[in-house]
């Protein structure tokens, strides 16, 4: 038996804090490791199927035939995409899984069942969830060994971050006791802005090692890559953006690595 994928919820339910743009990229740098990624959109506005230079109108499935139709999960997968990753997409259709979940049995854990056959495949699975505490976040948090917390460091960040930290933990409680949080990652940074800092150092202080290194920075090819459908990487690759998106991965990296040997 391989070592199973390692499965990240990449969750906030504020958004507009780049939850999006680090699944994309995170993916893409993994993926640029000569790791094996899988990227799932699980957002019904299907920004990651697009940033990934998949048309989102024109898929044959997405992450609602997975998770509602009981589709195979190797007939949903897009294989070509910008970012050299796999790719569940997303489009509007899964704001109506949202509902159907509902009515379903055992509609926690629909994305860890429909996972199973092919974790043994990849290295990462990545999941872009919504920016809200949905059905389908509730089914990413279930499926995943970990979460990824993007976060600006602005004025209500501790709060809204500590809100959610206990939210995770409650949800972990019901769906996955093995959840952990993977880190927390500062989003859209300029270290010229006094507040940034400020919280920065909150953060730190509050969560000490969780806290990754590396911080992304406000960076303007970040923003334009999804408008060409591609990671940063691809669009720009001397971009900061696009560097510390690949520092961020070997981090994660050597992370793993650590608790692997830890755990060994």
């Amino acid at each position: 038996m391989g070592i199973l994928a390692k499965v990240i919820a990449i969750a906030n339910q504020k958004g507009g804090v780049g939850k999006t743009t680090t699944a994309v990229n995170v993916a893409a740098s993994m993926a640029a490791t000569k790791r094996k990624v899988l990227l799932i959109d699980l957002d019904p506005q299907g920004n990651a199927t697009m940033g990934s230079g998949i048309d989102k109108y024109d898929v044959d499935a997405t992450s609602y035939e997975l998770l509602i139709e009981d589709k195979p999960i190797n007939e949903v997968i897009v294989t070509e995409t910008t970012g050299k990753y796999h790719l569940i997409p997303g489009n509007s259709d899964v704001t109506a899984a949202e509902i159907k979940l509902m009515e379903l049995f055992a509609r926690e854990v629909r994305l860890r069942k429909a996972l199973d056959p092919v974790r043994d495949y990849y290295d990462y699975v990545f999941i872009d969830c919504p920016p809200s505490l949905s059905q389908l976040t509730v089914n990413a948090m279930a499926a995943a060994d970990s979460v990824l917390v993007p976060m600006q460091c602005e004025y209500y960040a501790l709060e809204g971050l500590t809100a959610l930290m206990d939210t995770i933990k409650k949800l972990a409680s019901v769906v996955n006791p093995d959840l952990k949080i993977e880190g927390v990652l500062r989003t859209m940074y300029d270290p010229r802005n006094r507040l940034a800092n400020d919280v920065s150092e909150q953060l730190k202080r509050h969560f000490g090692e969780q806290v990754y290194r590396t911080v992304i920075p406000r960076n303007v090819r970040l923003a334009e890559a999804p408008s060409f459908g591609a990671p940063a990487m691809y669009y720009d690759k001397s971009s900061t953006g696009a560097k510390a998106y690949l520092a961020l991965a070997g981090e994660i990296l050597r992370r793993r690595d650590k608790h692997l040997k830890q755990a060994s």
